[in-house]
């Protein structure tokens, strides 16, 4: 039996068909270190939720698949990771303070770490969030003040987007605004693949004293579609990345606290 969840699994394979357009069972087998059989059922049933097209004998698909793979999937990718890093901007974070996070594997590591904050149980946190996955796990939790923007959700991320979210941050300020991102650079800023989640996510920076973003090494130096925010509105980037590391470097060379977890 394979070591690989079906869900790095169905992680690789859409990333496999987004980057050639076209994937068959065999070469997918062969990556994978997994029986074709095993490959034939992962496509069906990524076919079944529309992630990609089947063929004979394979798979096709486009670069888009690999920027809407829904958050289940990309949970497992650099995990481990994710979970320092989510601790390291959680040690920012001052008791009685407001924090915005937005959607995102590692902002759910974040807020995974505030509540293991014992300094926080009994200090007020509130957090603001439009992300569905964020508040489903703080809403059980007392020693936290949750609001949630509302908005339409994107199935997607499950992030909720729109003018109900924009009308209720509008009306908000922050101490934090920890943001994960799909790509930051020196130059462009931090960005995103959707430019809806890119308007909610630039209002949650306009809106506090302080930006963080948190992003492994694999976001750095890179570029998506659309601008969060520019590179001055950052305070600090907390990665796994090096300080040495050119995208880190240029990063810090902008004026950005690099925090290397």
């Amino acid at each position: 039996m394979s070591a690989v969840s079906r869900y790095e699994r169905w992680n690789t394979l859409i990333e496999l068909v987004a980057a050639g357009g076209h994937l068959s069972v065999t070469d997918a087998a062969r990556s994978l270190g997994v029986s074709e059989a095993t490959i034939r059922r992962d496509l069906d049933q990524l076919a079944e939720q529309r992630m990609l097209t089947r063929t004979r004998g394979g798979a096709v698909g486009s670069s888009q698949m690999a920027y809407d793979l829904p958050l289940l999937y990309k949970s497992a990718r650099n995990a481990p990771e994710k979970q320092v890093i989510g601790g390291a901007a959680a040690a920012l974070i001052e008791p009685f303070s407001t924090v915005a996070l937005n959607g995102g594997t590692t902002t759910l590591e974040v807020a995974r770490a505030l509540l293991n904050r014992t300094d926080l149980r009994e200090a007020g946190l509130t957090v603001v969030t439009n992300a569905l996955s964020i508040a489903s796990e703080l809403a059980v939790r007392p020693q936290v003040k949750l609001v949630v923007t509302g908005g339409v959700a994107r199935p997607e991320s499950g992030e909720l987007i729109g003018p109900l979210a924009t009308f209720l941050l509008e009306e908000l300020t922050f101490d934090w605004a920890i943001l994960g991102v799909d790509g930051l650079d020196a130059v462009a800023g931090a960005t995103a693949h959707q430019e809806g989640e890119a308007s909610i996510n630039r209002l949650m920076a306009e809106r506090a004293q302080r930006v963080a973003i948190v992003a492994d090494s694999s976001k750095l130096g890179r570029r998506a579609f659309a601008r969060i925010c520019r590179t001055d509105m950052i305070s600090v980037l907390v990665t796994d990345a090096t300080k040495e590391t050119p995208a880190a470097a240029a990063l810090a060379d902008a004026g950005i606290q690099v925090i290397t977890a």
